[in-house]
Order: C-alpha cells, then sequence, then structure tokens
C-alpha cells in the first residue's frame, strides 16, 4: 500500500494539521518539525497526489498560450491540437485560453504579455519571433512568478522557463541529409525559403542545413535565403526572380510556411517531380502535395503531443516540479510519398500515444 498523511504524521510523532503545513510549505512549524516530517517522507517513500490535493483545494490552473494570427495551415493545426488538449485536461482542472496576436507586431504582443498578470495565470505558452520589446515582456512576466514555455520556435535569450518542440537545428540537419542524398551530392543549386529570418526556427533550421551540406555534399551550391514574410505573393516574387537568374536550381528547401503558393508556381513552371522540394510540416495541403509528386519529403512533428507536453509543462512549473524529459521530448519525423500516415492518423503517433 501507498504511504499516506497519517503514516507520516504517526512516523514523525507530529499531528496531521502539522504535516498538512509541511507540505504546503505554510508558515509557523519550526525547523525541527520540518525536518523530522521530511525525513519521515523519505523513510516512507511519500510520493504527493497533487492533483488529488488540488481538487481538495479547489484550484485551478489557468494557462495561457499564445500564436501568431495567420492564415498558416499548420498554425490552424496546432491551435486544434492545443484545444483538443486543453478539453481533455480540463477534468484535471487545468484551463487553456487560446489569444492571437498581428505576427508582424511586437508591440501589440507585448502589450497582451503585459495584461495577462490581472487574469491569474499560472503560466504562459508563446510561440513568436525574439525582439527586444519580447524579451522584455517575457522577463516582467516572471518576475511576476508567472514561467513562460517557447513554443515550436526556441526564444534563447528571453530567459524562458523551457522550450516544448523539436530540435531545429537537427530537423535542418535532416533537410541537409535529404537534399544532399536526393539530388546525389551535386552539382546543383539549392534555394531556401523561409518567413523571416528573425524567427529562431528559421535560424536554427538554416544553420544546421548549411552545416550538412558544406561538410557532405560540397558540389551542391546553397542560395542565400529568401525572405516571404509569410505572404503568398511575396514568395511567388523571390522564387521566380531566383529562378530566372538561378537556372541550375534542383531543389528547394522550404523552412517555414507558404507551401500553397510554393507547389502552385512549381507546377506553373512544370517542375513538379523535376525538382526536389523539402519542406516542414505536414499540412492538409502538404499531403496532397506528397501524394503528387510535387513535394518529395516532410519533416514533421507530432502536433498532439505537443500540444499535451505543452500543458503538462507548465503545470509542472506551476508546481515547481521536475520534468519527465524523456516524456516531453518531441521527435523529428520524415515522411514520404511512400509511408504517408492514412489522413485519420496525420497527426498522431502510436510511439506517443503513452507520452
Amino acid at each position: 500500500m501507498r504511504p499516506t498523511v497519517t503514516d507520516i504524521a504517526r512516523e514523525a510523532g507530529v499531528s496531521l494539521a502539522t504535516v498538512d503545513r509541511v507540505l504546503n510549505a505554510r508558515p509557523g512549524v519550526r525547523e525541527k518539525t520540518i525536518l523530522a516530517v521530511n525525513e519521515a517522507i523519505a523513510r516512507l517513500g511519500y510520493v504527493r497526489d497533487l492533483t488529488a490535493a488540488n481538487l481538495a483545494r479547489g484550484r485551478s490552473y489557468r494557462v495561457a498560450v499564445i500564436l501568431p494570427d495567420s492564415e498558416s495551415q499548420f498554425i490552424q493545426s496546432l491551435a486544434d491540437a492545443l484545444i483538443e488538449a486543453g478539453s481533455v485536461a480540463a477534468t484535471s482542472r487545468i484551463e487553456l485560453r487560446l489569444h492571437r496576436f498581428p505576427a508582424e507586431d511586437p508591440h501589440q504582443l507585448a502589450a497582451l504579455l503585459a495584461s495577462l498578470p490581472e487574469s491569474d495565470y499560472v503560466g504562459v505558452a508563446l510561440m513568436a519571433q525574439e525582439t527586444p520589446v519580447l524579451r522584455d515582456a517575457v522577463r516582467l512576466l516572471r518576475s511576476k512568478g508567472i514561467p513562460v514555455v517557447a513554443l515550436v520556435s526556441n526564444l534563447p535569450n528571453a530567459a524562458c522557463d523551457h522550450f516544448v518542440g523539436i530540435d531545429n537545428c537537427a530537423a535542418g540537419r535532416t533537410a541537409g541529409v535529404l537534399m544532399g542524398r536526393f539530388l546525389g551530392g551535386g552539382p546543383g543549386q539549392v534555394m531556401v525559403l523561409g518567413q523571416s529570418l528573425l524567427a529562431r526556427d528559421m535560424v536554427d533550421r538554416r544553420r544546421g542545413f548549411d552545416e550538412v551540406m558544406l561538410r557532405d555534399f560540397p558540389g551542391l551550391d546553397v542560395l542565400p535565403s529568401l525572405e516571404t514574410h509569410g505572404s503568398g505573393r511575396t514568395l511567388r516574387d523571390v522564387v521566380t526572380r531566383r529562378l530566372a537568374n538561378s537556372p541550375q536550381v534542383r531543389g528547394i528547401y522550404a523552412m517555414g510556411d507558404g507551401h500553397r503558393a510554393l507547389t502552385q508556381l512549381i507546377d506553373e513552371y512544370g517542375l513538379s517531380g523535376r525538382i526536389t522540394v523539402i519542406c516542414h510540416e505536414l499540412t492538409a495541403h502538404v499531403r496532397t502535395a506528397l501524394e503528387q509528386g510535387t513535394v518529395t519529403a516532410v519533416i514533421t512533428q507530432n502536433l498532439g503531443h505537443l500540444a499535451r507536453s505543452t500543458l503538462r509543462v507548465l503545470r509542472a512549473k506551476a508546481d515547481n516540479l521536475p520534468l519527465d524529459e524523456g516524456q516531453e521530448q518531441i521527435r523529428i519525423e520524415i515522411v514520404l510519398r511512400e509511408n504517408l500516415p492514412p489522413q485519420s492518423d496525420s497527426h498522431r503517433s502510436s510511439a506517443e500515444t503513452a507520452a
């Protein structure tokens, strides 16, 4: 049988009320008594059931998840996964509130973050570009005792409490290996696309990609990154100019969104199946492009795992508990037309179900 608080009180020679005060770090208990209770806990191997304790106290966990206000299929799929995870977690008194902000307006984002302490949030998860304004806003939140978790794209200089997402440098290296092997090592040119070079996930993916290409595939010329700023029109303009000026392009590495505009342009140029395209995230449109052969390979992640991990991490931070690092590691997955999962299983992997 698992030890109880009654067993602790008996072992330490104190009352149940004293054990409760020690477990909840309430004042009015002598250091000698605290030591005796903690020693009894260690001897008995007592593990506190925080869920039951919080239910008894009526405590709830209100968490904010903040995403860019974008038409991106990936961000919408992520929002859906978070809402689903939040509905399941509601039974353990987690209340998820989803907020959106204009992707290109860091000041509105900072204003939103500044308003959160007034709403009794116990934690915040955030997907955004790292700017000086954002760093200051995150530090202000943390100074008020609210943990902040970076989501999908890391914020390494903002002093966040944790990052939930894949290792984007490793994802870039994976893209490099796929590109180099599909192209047979060269010769040829490779085009690289990203929304913004201010976004940390774009920076990390490009760094990892270059590392592999320079080391293992020096016969391929990787061209400077093109920024799309999340605009399909901008993507069409920059890709059209690059194709006109770089006739040896044999591969395209799309580090972020814009898959619809990109695949439409590839079809218009008659390049579908003749040019290697590596992109990220298995959205509905990318799935179709894989099936048709316009996209060669997709580097993706399990959004259900990402969403559930976000809520687990925020709750652990609120309770000041250690994380299960193995459970919270988001794995990189590679999808080809040949191993494309059934539609109903696109965002779920059997390996993560237990997590």
